[in-house]
């Protein structure tokens, strides 16, 4: 018998599901693990929680999370503590920052990328090197 693979992404249990007619218009706080399917517009924070970001949501916000798992579509900034995982079908456009980032082939991702502590504030130059993708459409067939 053969044993499970364990997946890319193994989030702890989700306590908080925002469904697919979920609309929030200011700021998110929470504890935990969360799962959004629905339409966050402002700001999502939460100092050792983890954010999911499901194939049909949509975000505009600013994100400052442990840990930040994307599969859906994502205008604003993204901080994680921890790490920043993004999975196809995602788009993201805006800044992304985190010790550990992983972005999937087939993603769009527009804007720039660091691997530091923190991202500089908007206008500014990060403090440690950035890369910056411009429409990186990463395919299997390179």
């Amino acid at each position: 018998m053969k044993k499970k693979e364990k997946q890319k992404s193994s989030p702890e249990t989700i306590s908080t599901l925002l469904g697919r007619d979920t609309v929030i218009d200011g700021v998110l706080e929470f504890k935990e693990t969360i799962r959004v399917d629905g339409r966050i517009k402002g700001k999502v924070v939460s100092s050792d929680g983890t954010l999911i970001v499901g194939e049909k949501a949509g975000i505009e916000a600013d994100i400052k999370v442990k840990a930040a798992i994307i599969r859906g579509k994502v205008e604003g900034r993204i901080e994680a503590s921890q790490l920043i995982e993004i999975y196809a079908p995602a788009e993201i456009t805006g800044d992304i920052c985190a010790p550990t980032i992983s972005i999937d082939a087939g993603v769009v991702f527009n804007g720039n990328c660091s691997m530091s502590n923190s991202l500089a504030p908007a206008g500014q130059k990060p403090k440690a090197p950035a890369v910056k993708v411009d429409q990186a459409k990463n395919s299997k067939n390179l």
